[in-house]
């Protein structure tokens, strides 16, 4: 009898779940940006005129900054092949594990319709052995018969031992009757192996049995009918002979009367005892076929039960794709915020730019008239201004100190420090200032790394101009100060 593999049906939705829980994992690693502390509400903005750096500093500082950004480029180019080649591997041995499946499921349906074939086969044989084992016994019955008849026809004295022949044909009659009972239990037990071999095969194939089983059973009825009809020419045989057998002893009226007294007992006994072996055959057939009945209706629910269980797989498979998806579609629509922040910042930038080149320009006008106003004045100005310059120096230096901290102080209020910053980043910006206190650029001379942060100190320069303090401050010392550096360093209060 053929065992079902219990790993069919089983292997495949387990390495499926298994595959989707890494790549679920790794793009889980790739997309989510770490955590990082926040960092504390306190931060310094400190201020340095700008002194003998040189054009080749400020080049070899954005070289630096360059190579740093195609390091991280390249890194990040590096995790996501990373991150694909592992995709792909968890891929082909899930589809390695699909086809070892099928493999296993092919040979499982050979074997069972090997088996199938066999247990028919089997059963063949059996059927053959029995029919041929019937026909031995009826043959050895009609010699028996034969030579009882023998007996009989030899001498009167022989009929004294009528009685003990008598018995001796029913004893042969029970033991063949009880042959006759044995051999259709071996027939029925092989039909019941034969049905448990078959029931492990497909849908299709359990019809094409039920129409075996019903086509073998119509065979057992006929051979049946076939033996009750033998039976009754036998019968009828014996019946003849016995009325012969009356006709000859007609001197022995009592022993024939009683003799047809006897056989009719005998027809009354057959006749119940085949009844009551039809009724049990009828009843083990219906036993059989209710039995059947509750095996095809458990295989029936544990196919629809592997069935749900597929499609629930499928089901999560695909709800997990489509989470894929969505998380890929918005990690899309940040990047393009980003850039469409990005170039909105760079469209006002440009737009700041021109409008401080104006301003530029119309300083530049008004500091030529105030010049030409001045020199049209007396000499009296100039030496006077002369004799005041010395008391003044002392002053314009103290007030060029409170000018640089009303900068720092006032940057650090517009500074909005961004999250996610690390504790030791630092920036430092180049800021250059019209007559007035206008400012007229700000730029990044020492990146930190980290684009958001740089981005948050030029916003918080231009927040806080303009600085009209600078106006506050000495003639001589006005241009000395239109240009400085600020350096940006959060959580370092010193």
């Amino acid at each position: 009898m053929a065992t079902q593999d219990p790993r069919v049906g089983y292997g495949l939705p387990t390495i499926l779940a298994v595959a989707l829980h890494v790549v679920v994992v790794l793009f889980s690693v790739i997309s989510l940006p770490s955590r990082e502390p926040e960092p504390t509400s306190s931060s310094i903005v400190q201020a340095t005129l700008v002194s003998t750096e040189t054009v080749t500093d400020q080049a070899q500082r954005a070289e630096a900054a360059r190579s740093r950004a195609l390091a991280r480029e390249a890194e990040e180019q590096r995790q996501a092949e990373e991150a694909a080649r592992e995709a792909e591997e968890a891929a082909a041995a899930v589809e390695a594990a699909r086809q070892a499946e099928q493999e296993a499921e092919t040979r499982a349906q050979e074997e069972a319709r090997s088996a199938a074939e066999a247990a028919e086969a089997e059963a063949a044989r059996r059927a053959e052995e029995a029919e041929r084992q019937a026909q031995q016994r009826e043959e050895q019955r009609l010699q028996q018969e034969e030579a009882e008849r023998q007996r009989q026809a030899e001498a009167e004295a022989e009929r004294q031992r009528q009685p003990e022949a008598e018995a001796e044909r029913q004893a042969q009659q029970r033991e063949e009757q009880r042959l006759q009972q044995e051999e259709a239990e071996r027939q029925r037990q092989a039909e019941a192996e034969a049905e448990r071999q078959r029931q492990v095969e497909t849908e299709a194939e359990r019809q094409r049995q039920a129409e075996a089983e019903a086509e073998r059973q119509r065979q057992a009825e006929a051979e049946a009918e076939r033996q009750r009809q033998a039976e009754a020419e036998a019968e009828r045989q014996r019946q003849a002979e016995a009325e012969a057998e009356r006709q000859r002893q007609a001197e022995a009226e009592a022993e024939r009367q009683r003799q047809a007294e006897a056989e009719a007992e005998r027809q009354r006994q057959a006749e119940a005892e085949a009844e009551r072996q039809r009724q049990a055959e009828a009843e083990a057939e219906r036993q059989r076929q209710a039995e059947a009945e509750a095996e095809r209706q458990r295989q029936a629910e544990a196919e629809a039960e592997r069935q749900r269980q597929a499609e629930a797989e499928a089901e999560r498979q695909r709800q997990a794709e489509a989470e894929a998806e969505r998380q890929r579609q918005a990690e899309a629509e940040r990047q393009r915020q980003a850039e469409e922040e990005a170039r909105r910042q760079r469209e006002a930038e440009e737009q700041r730019r021109r409008e401080q080149e104006a301003q530029r320009q119309r300083e530049a006008e008004e500091a030529a008239r105030r010049a030409a106003e001045a020199a049209s004045q007396g000499l009296d100005r100039a030496i006077d201004g002369e004799s005041d310059a010395v008391a003044n120096a002392r002053q314009g230096q103290e007030a060029a100190n409170s000018f640089i901290n009303l900068v720092r102080r006032a940057v650090e209020q517009a500074w909005v420090i961004p999250p996610n910053v690390p504790g030791g980043a630092t920036t430092e910006v180049a800021v250059r200032l019209g007559p007035s206190g206008e400012l007229f650029g700000a730029s990044i001379t020492r990146s930190s790394g980290d684009s958001a942060f740089d981005r948050s100190a030029i916003q918080a320069v231009e927040a806080a101009a303009p600085f009209a303090e600078l106006r506050q401050l000495p003639a001589n010392l006005q241009r000395d100060y239109r240009q400085f550096n600020l350096r940006f360093t959060p959580g370092d209060v010193r």
